[in-house]
């Protein structure tokens, strides 16, 4: 895809479409990766971003049991 270098203020930059935006879920900010000859823009994935709404509402729902027993009852600490 080629896109047009376009004077913002001082500097030159680029546009990134609607399409592109909505696409990659891009925000605010994006990554831009130097390569030996690319330069790579990256949307910012925040994966862990919502975990403390998610624990809650298992918690909430009772769905925060553990599945194995984390104390075994073979388990020797004194070693």
């Amino acid at each position: 895809m080629r896109v047009p270098i376009v004077p913002i203020g001082n500097s030159k930059g680029n546009r990134l479409s609607k399409t592109l935006i909505e696409k990659y879920n891009i925000k605010d900010a994006v990554d831009l990766i130097l390569d030996d000859e690319f330069l790579i823009i990256k949307p910012i994935i925040n994966p862990r971003s919502k975990w403390e709404q998610a624990f809650k509402a298992m918690h909430d729902n009772s769905d925060d049991k553990l599945f194995i027993e984390d104390v075994f009852e073979d388990e020797n600490f004194e070693l």
